[in-house]
């Protein structure tokens, strides 16, 4: 994976209901006509423009979910064929990050494991609760969709800009509560270093001036992670929280819902966690 810093293509404009960092149930709707994402560095400029807009479906697009499944085929016990006979203990892969930011290993093994007051969760759409796929499998499930609601020459811009970004794999883990009254989905998106840092500074731009969105908790001992409460009724009984952060190559999105009001320190610590096994520099085996 390329460091270097990425030129961003024009990208469509104009969608009528931004998609946000992480939320995969969220849609662009509409068609759009031709305009420019502007790095995170004049983000402000097109607040006051109307193109906060643009990039922010970009964003849905880049780092939603809309993938292809790799399968694992876990160990499981095995009864042996003599009693004098065992399991293979399988080889352990390190995992960890480079002093340049860069991670290694499988985002499987990067993901945060189910912690002990959790369980596996739900299916994150049509993907499994626990998958990894490669940056051309999510490349294919984003951009060759005959669903997506952009004509053909803003899908090319897309497709032209998705590439640019170098995306090299990307990862999801489900968990909830032993109730179910709280739902946590984690996913890592991996690519350009700077691209994910220019992804994550905007997201947490438009997310607070736009007025769209609720002020969420701080994540202690991580500036760089941001959390915002979608918007909802004050009386609603479910409430949504998500949140972003960079880790060096690693683009971090949290998506939480659950009955409200949310356990709002019980979630940035999980968060937190995840953080520091992605710490940099931080090998794990």
């Amino acid at each position: 994976m390329s460091d270097a810093n990425v030129n961003t293509p024009e990208a469509p404009t104009a969608v009528t209901a931004p998609p946000i960092a992480g939320a995969p149930d969220t849609e662009a709707s509409s068609t759009a006509a031709d305009g420019a994402l502007a790095a995170p560095s004049s983000s402000r400029r097109l607040m006051r423009t109307g193109g906060a807009t643009v990039a922010a479906a970009l964003v849905g697009v880049v780092i939603g979910l809309g993938i292809i499944e790799v399968r694992y085929d876990d160990p499981t016990p095995q009864a042996a064929a003599l009693p004098t006979m065992s399991a293979p203990t399988p080889a352990t892969t390190p995992f960890g990050a480079k002093s340049n930011g860069n991670h290694f290993g499988s985002l499987r093994d990067l993901l945060l494991p189910t912690p002990t007051d959790y369980g596996p969760g739900p299916d994150d759409g049509g993907f499994g609760n626990d998958t990894e796929l490669t940056g051309e499998q999510l490349l294919s499930a984003e951009l060759d969709d005959d669903g997506l609601p952009l004509p053909k020459e803003q899908q090319d811009k897309l497709r032209q800009y998705w590439e640019s970004l170098h995306v090299k794999a990307a990862g999801v883990r489900t968990y909830t509560t032993p109730k179910g009254e709280l739902t946590v989905t984690m996913k890592l998106r991996q690519f350009n270093q700077q691209e994910v840092q220019k992804l994550n500074e905007y997201t947490a731009i438009f997310t607070s001036e736009t007025g769209i969105f609720r002020v969420g908790p701080a994540v202690p001992g991580h500036p760089e992670a941001h959390c915002y409460l979608l918007p909802a009724r004050p009386s609603a009984p479910i409430d949504r929280l998500e949140c972003s952060a960079a880790e060096g190559d690693l683009l971090v999105v949290m998506s939480v819902e659950g009955v409200a009001p949310l356990p709002k320190d019980r979630i940035v610590a999980l968060l937190a966690q995840q953080l520091d096994r992605l710490a940099i520099p931080g090998a794990s085996v």
